[in-house]
């Protein structure tokens, strides 16, 4: 081929030339190192800070700081009182792996069966665990709830008390049945025909879960609903954590199950819980309360 232009201009071009060529390798070697990097960063596993419904990792205020961890650290939770895990240990060990915390922290509930009212029971005596099921067999006259044969350890307790309640020859209901913290919102009768039905109200501060509203069907009532525990915040524990109540002034408040509630280090002090702590919701008269230290 006939080159053209002087021999200078042949060179200039040649030099331009092999300079883009230069920089377009080094544009490709820094995509892929980019990439490289990107990857390589994928491959380290980490894990955020095990949230564990009604249990806590062991001295979580000291270690909440120190999250996400590395792939291979472990630590011990336990959970709340009438929860076990599924070791059944006081302490379990969890691990960070590539799939997670192995295994998975959980807690769940166990209940007590006692004896059964108007009825009996091969499980009388005996502790079940959450998601256990066991018979009862109800005196002549009597039955569970909706005319069932069990009754199932939930999260919150058992599914309905261990008492067989009379039925009436013509679905007449009784009383409606009491609830802790709470009280129908008229005078209880002796009798109620079918198709009555009766409304609950909880005591101040307490969280009304469930259906409001129960109904006499075939001599029995519906299920009742519950009253949730509030959380109450008092001086002692703000003084023990460090910390004061962000938007108010009160020395002890109560709040409902759901509310949130947002604190900040009382003067002199700053936060060891991380931030997103400081803004807690109040469930079933627990919260996780914030922790301040002194500063140096």
């Amino acid at each position: 081929m006939k080159l053209t232009g002087s021999p200078k201009e042949h060179a200039w071009n040649t030099r331009v030339a092999g300079r883009l060529g230069t920089r377009n390798m080094l544009l490709v070697l820094n995509v892929l190192l980019t990439w490289w990097l990107s990857w390589v960063h994928g491959q380290e596993t980490t894990c955020d800070f095990p949230e564990i419904k009604h249990g806590n990792i062991y001295d979580e205020n000291r270690y909440t700081q120190v999250f996400p961890v590395a792939m291979g650290k472990y630590f011990y939770y336990s959970c709340d009182w009438s929860y076990v895990s599924a070791s059944q240990s006081f302490w379990t060990q969890i691990t960070c792996t590539e799939q997670g915390w192995s295994p998975t922290p959980k807690c769940l509930r166990q209940c007590f069966f006692p004896w059964v009212e108007n009825g009996h029971s091969a499980s009388s005596g005996q502790t079940y665990q959450e998601g256990d099921t066991v018979e009862i067999v109800c005196d002549q006259g009597y039955s569970l709830p909706n005319n069932q044969s069990t009754i199932t350890c939930a999260e919150s307790g058992w599914s309905s008390p261990p008492k067989c309640n009379y039925v009436h020859p013509e679905g007449k209901c009784g009383p409606p049945p009491s609830i802790d913290n709470g009280d129908i919102t008229t005078f209880s009768l002796d009798l109620y025909p079918p198709g009555s039905s009766v409304e609950y109200q909880c005591q101040s501060f307490y969280e009304l879960r469930g259906h409001r509203t129960i109904t006499c069907i075939h001599g029995q009532w519906s299920k009742p609903p519950k009253c949730l525990d509030p959380c109450v915040i008092s001086e002692e524990i703000m003084e023990t954590h460090k910390i004061q109540l962000r938007w108010a002034n009160e020395k002890k408040i109560y709040s409902r199950t759901g509310d949130i509630v947002e604190f900040v280090c009382k003067a002199g002090y700053y936060e060891m819980s991380p931030h997103h702590a400081f803004r807690v919701t109040c469930h079933e008269g627990k919260m996780e309360y914030p922790t301040c230290v002194q500063k140096r």
